[in-house]
């Protein structure tokens, strides 16, 4: 929290200036009320008249300073919040792909908005007040002390009870705030599955089943957090007595002093103001801190900072001279032997297809080779260098990868090629025709520029997989893996994607399908046969 706080100083001390000014406004208003209580008791009806003006002003002027005020604050949170979801988003791509897909898209979903909703209520909000609190304080001291130390003596023995009572619930606030955090991921993730199985629930008449997953859902997001507020509250009533009963005697204290003469009889009016001021400005502040802890969780999660993060140099990529060279290649998942065994190699240039029933391991060797997968035995070569010695990011700097179930992002046909790059014409219309999709633009009205929709609902799949193909074909990689990336296409234009590939001199393919006609094999470097349970490879 305080990384952030920090970082935004500038834009935190805008929004804490104007509050300043609010406080000093807000005491010094109470101090004109004793004077203008203090003109009644004389009958000054005059004195009473330009106090009760002094007033007026006073809370003119407060209620623009004090627009300024929310207006530079909100700014304050809409920065740290950006920047904190920078932050989570650097956090992500620090993670290796095992480490990313091990945690559920719901719970990162809910990083980006419970969680950060969850800061900006605990932490971002309360700070401010906090800041307001404390000023608030310091003005009550000073007015009190121009009134008599006693009154000064009593309100901070007040303050004092008021800022140690809730010291007994911090750790408590945090056990709920570590709860309703680990609730609420749990619940986005079982609301994202029941939105992702609405066409099914629909489909089976099992619509009460989606009313009642969603309903479940929104009860389990909301269930913890109104415990985490529920407990906040009791224990605020709980110090709010106490306050109470300390105020009470407090103003039996000023109500002797102005009978005998040792302060304004006005004070009656605004003392206790004063009085109460200090008391709760410091019992909130105690209230801040409780609610600064329940936030702890949130920002345990972020471990990349901004002024940590560095634009990293991807450093040499594996230039392919030669050979990937896969020898005696072991992997498993959770113990379970995908791999044994496995030798294989795919010379520079050349056209390979990996073949075999499902559960031999064909996708899962496409991601040994981009580096996804690291914890493996045996050892994958690119030429001379083996493939630990190069991060995931240098090795699909030479890579693209392809795979069935295609993602594009709900914008454009021509945003999901280029993927925010300049390509020239010439590029794009080269990259459209080697992977046949040039004929389904024909009949789109707004042809590049047509919306694909969410995960693309607007395209068929054969569609979705030319669009993936074209944009692996624009960025130029030099070596090309396609996992059943052309399963969806018919026979004409999976013949024309293929023929593409196949014909691509520089191209190095490594492709893996379950049917491929001996005519097509033929064309192949070599086709290698994967076999489940047996020690290396079988070439068909």
């Amino acid at each position: 929290m305080s990384y952030y706080l920090k970082k935004y100083w500038g834009a935190n001390l805008l929004a804490i200036l104007p509050g300043l000014v609010v406080c000093a406004l807000q005491v010094g208003n109470d101090l004109l009320m004793m004077r203008a209580f203090q003109r009644i008791i004389q009958l000054d009806l005059r004195g009473f008249l330009f106090w009760n003006l002094m007033m007026t002003g006073v809370w003119f002027i407060l209620l623009w300073v004090g627009s300024l005020r929310d207006y530079f604050q909100a700014r304050a949170i809409r920065a740290m919040n950006n920047a904190v979801r920078r932050d989570m988003a650097a956090t992500m791509l620090h993670k290796s792909h095992v480490e990313f897909h091990g945690t559920d898209t719901g719970e990162y979903l809910s990083q980006y908005t419970n969680d950060v909703n969850q800061m900006e209520d605990l932490a971002w909000e309360p700070f401010f007040q906090c800041v307001d609190n404390a000023v608030t304080a310091v003005f009550c001291v000073v007015a009190l002390l121009t009134l008599h130390w006693s009154l000064l003596v009593a309100a901070l023995i007040n303050a004092a009870v008021m800022m140690l009572a809730p010291q007994f619930f911090t750790r408590r606030m945090e056990r709920l705030g570590e709860a309703c955090e680990t609730e609420q991921a749990k619940a986005t993730e079982k609301l994202k599955d029941i939105l992702s199985g609405f066409d099914v629930l629909r489909a089976f008449g099992r619509e009460a089943r989606f009313r009642e997953g969603s309903e479940n859902a929104s009860e389990q997001i909301e269930k913890p957090r109104f415990r985490l507020r529920s407990v906040k509250a009791f224990i605020t009533a709980g110090f709010g007595c106490a306050n109470l009963g300390c105020q009470m005697l407090i103003n039996l204290l000023i109500g002797l002093l102005s009978i005998r003469g040792v302060i304004l009889q006005g004070a009656l009016m605004g003392g206790g103001n004063l009085v109460g001021g200090l008391s709760n400005s410091v019992g909130s502040l105690a209230q801040y801190l409780l609610s600064f802890s329940s936030t702890k969780p949130y920002f345990d999660k972020i471990t990349e900072r901004g002024d940590s993060i560095q634009d990293e140099e991807i450093g040499d990529s594996p230039e392919i001279n030669s050979a990937i060279t896969v020898k005696d290649l072991t992997f498993g998942y959770d113990e379970k032997p995908v791999l044994r065994g496995l030798s294989l190699t795919f010379k520079k240039g050349g056209k390979y297809a990996l073949t075999g029933p499902s559960g031999c391991g064909k996708s899962t060797l496409l991601k040994l080779l981009l580096g996804w997968l690291p914890d493996y035995s045996g050892t994958i070569r690119f030429d001379s260098t083996d493939a630990h010695a190069f991060t995931p990011e240098q090795l699909q700097e030479q890579m693209s990868y392809i795979e069935q179930n295609v993602f594009l992002f709900n914008t454009t046909i021509r945003d999901n090629i280029t993927l925010g790059e300049d390509f020239s014409e010439a590029q794009m219309e080269k990259a459209l025709r080697d992977s046949a999709l040039l004929g389904d633009l024909a009949t789109m009205p707004e042809g590049l520029d047509t919306p694909v929709g969410e995960d693309g609902g607007n395209l068929s799949g054969g569609q979705k997989q030319r669009v993936a193909i074209a944009r692996a074909l624009i960025h130029h990689r030099s070596i090309l893996l396609v996992d059943e990336g052309t399963s969806a296409l018919d026979q004409k234009n999976a013949g024309i994607v293929e023929e593409s590939l196949l014909a691509n001199p520089e191209l190095t393919l490594i492709l893996v399908s379950h049917h491929l006609t001996p005519e097509r094999k033929a064309q192949f470097t070599r086709v290698y046969d994967l076999e489940p349970g047996t020690p290396g490879e079988r070439a068909a």
